[in-house]
């Protein structure tokens, strides 16, 4: 691939990711631009295999959406030719082969998402949080620096949790059952646990080394997002969590300049 169609797939990967996940967008922009030419192939691989369940409502057809990606990342795992798309070549030039085996499992966990069936419990459930935003996470930190993985997977859980509830009524529209066990009481316990986790992985910040650290600016938002439901766990329902814009601005802001994830 010649250096001009790789720029022009970056900014491919780039512009995916602004239009379908702004927040993950600003929080990669907030990075060195050395960082940002691995993280938009991974966070718009993400995001493609995200939505793959969701684009249709026949399950066989969003099943091979995700074969599909499977697929591409066995041929990258391999060196093998891979098929043409703006996100796998980028991608192929940042994952190693134990990052080719988790993101693999990243996409085999999100066959739950196509189906209506509920987590089986409680184990099942933290399980898929750990398979999405935890492998994404310690891949993402992988590709920039030295990272101790259960620090960064304490921190992954946190994020993945509150990004979790704050889908809640949407996964509720859509038939989903988000949550094994729904009432107020047992969210604001997941809430406070997570928000545990999320002390714990700031509490070893030294593990973590400094360019590692801007994957984890993904996260910026989740302490509020946790601390209100922990507080009202019937905002999940309500759909009312969230930050003003001017706190998610500065927020942002405040963490990339003194890389305090």
């Amino acid at each position: 691939m010649t250096d001009d169609a790789l720029t022009q797939d970056l900014q491919a990967c780039a512009e995916l990711v602004f239009r379908g996940d702004p927040d993950r967008f600003q929080a990669v922009m907030a990075a060195k631009p050395a960082a940002r030419d691995r993280l938009f192939p991974l966070y718009a691989f993400n995001l493609e295999v995200a939505r793959a369940p969701w684009v249709t409502e026949e399950p066989m057809i969003a099943e091979m959406r995700l074969q599909w990606w499977r697929d591409a990342l066995e041929e990258i795992g391999k060196g093998a030719a891979m098929r043409r798309h703006e996100v796998t070549s980028p991608l192929a030039a940042c994952l190693g082969p134990r990052d080719v085996e988790l993101l693999d499992d990243l996409v085999a966990a999100r066959r739950w998402d196509i189906y209506k069936d509920p987590f089986e419990d409680a184990a099942h459930f933290a399980q898929y949080i750990d398979r999405t935003s935890g492998h994404l996470t310690v891949v993402a930190s992988r590709l920039l620096g030295d990272a101790d993985e259960a620090v960064v997977r304490d921190f992954a859980y946190a994020v993945g949790i509150a990004n979790w509830l704050n889908a809640i009524p949407e996964l509720v529209a859509r038939k989903r059952v988000p949550l094994v066990d729904g009432r107020p009481e047992a969210v604001g316990f997941l809430a406070e646990g997570a928000l545990a986790r999320l002390r714990s992985a700031r509490s070893a910040r030294a593990k973590i080394s400094k360019a590692a650290g801007q994957a984890l600016l993904v996260g910026w938002q989740a302490e509020t997002l946790l601390s209100q439901v922990a507080k009202d766990p019937e905002r999940v329902i309500d759909g009312a969590l969230g930050m003003s814009e001017f706190s998610r601005k500065a927020g942002l802001m405040w963490l990339a300049m003194t890389g305090r994830w």
